[in-house]
C-alpha cells in the first residue's frame, strides 16, 4: 500500500512515517506543504493520503483543500485527514462528495498505533472512518425530518459505531449484545434509510454518509 503523508510538524512527520512503514505500508512522500501535496498527489501512484488539515503558507486549511482539489480529479482518492481540533465545517466538506473512502481523526488518536494503523486500511479499501468525537459533533448539528429520524435509539447507535469505522464484531462487544442482533440492526439501518442492495461493505458506507450528512 502506497501512502502520501502531509505534515507540517517534522517530529510528527518523521514518527507518522515510521509507525506506517513499521506497519508494512510503503510511504512514497512525505511533504511539509500543499504545493508540495499537490505535486505528489498529481504525479504518484498513490493509494491513500494522511493529510493535516492545516499547512503552510497561511495555516487555515490548505491541506484539506488540496485533498478535496485531489479527489475531484481522481474521484475516490482515499484520505485521511488528520487535525488537532474537531472542525465540523472540515468534515462535511470532506464527507460532501458521498464517495467513501474518507477519514478524519484527531491527532490524539495516533497514539493507538493498531486502531490508527487500521483506520488508514479502511480508508484504503474505500471505508469510512470518523473520530468519535467529529461523530457527536457531527450528530449534535443534524437536521430533523430526513431518513435517518426513521432509526431507533439503538440503531442510531449501531450507525454512530459504524461510523468510527468498527465492525460488527467490535459493535457487539461494545453495545454487550451478540452479533447477530448487531446484524439485525445493520439490516433494519440499511432498510430504513433505503439503500440498494450491493455489497455489505458499501452499504455501510452510504449508511454513515447518509447519516453524517442528514
Amino acid at each position: 500500500m502506497r501512502v502520501v503523508i502531509a505534515e507540517d510538524l517534522a517530529l510528527l512527520r518523521d514518527g507518522l512515517t515510521r509507525l506506517l512503514e513499521a506497519n508494512g505500508l510503503e510511504v512514497v512522500a512525505a511533504v511539509d506543504n500543499a504545493p508540495s501535496l499537490a505535486k505528489a498527489l498529481g504525479e504518484l501512484s498513490v493509494d491513500v493520503a494522511v493529510v493535516d488539515v492545516r499547512m503552510p503558507p497561511t495555516f487555515t486549511d490548505e491541506g484539506l483543500r488540496v485533498a478535496i482539489d485531489a479527489r475531484e480529479a481522481r474521484p475516490g482518492l482515499p484520505v485521511l485527514v488528520l487535525s488537532q481540533y474537531v472542525e465540523q465545517l472540515y468534515a462535511r466538506e470532506l464527507l460532501a462528495s458521498g464517495d467513501g473512502a474518507v477519514g478524519y481523526l484527531l491527532k490524539d488518536r495516533v497514539a493507538d498505533v493498531e486502531r490508527f494503523v487500521d483506520a488508514v486500511r479502511q480508508v484504503a479499501a474505500g471505508g469510512t472512518v470518523l473520530d468519535p468525537e467529529v461523530v457527536a459533533r457531527l450528530m449534535s448539528r443534524a437536521q430533523p425530518g430526513g431518513p435517518v429520524d426513521r432509526l431507533t435509539e439503538r440503531e442510531r447507535e449501531v450507525l454512530a459505531l459504524m461510523a468510527e469505522g468498527r465492525s460488527n464484531t467490535a459493535i457487539a462487544a461494545r453495545l454487550f449484545v451478540t452479533e447477530k442482533a448487531v446484524a439485525k440492526h445493520t439490516a433494519n439501518i440499511f432498510a430504513k434509510l433505503d439503500l440498494p442492495v450491493s455489497g455489505d461493505d458499501n452499504r455501510r458506507v452510504l449508511a454513515v454518509l447518509a447519516y453524517l450528512q442528514s
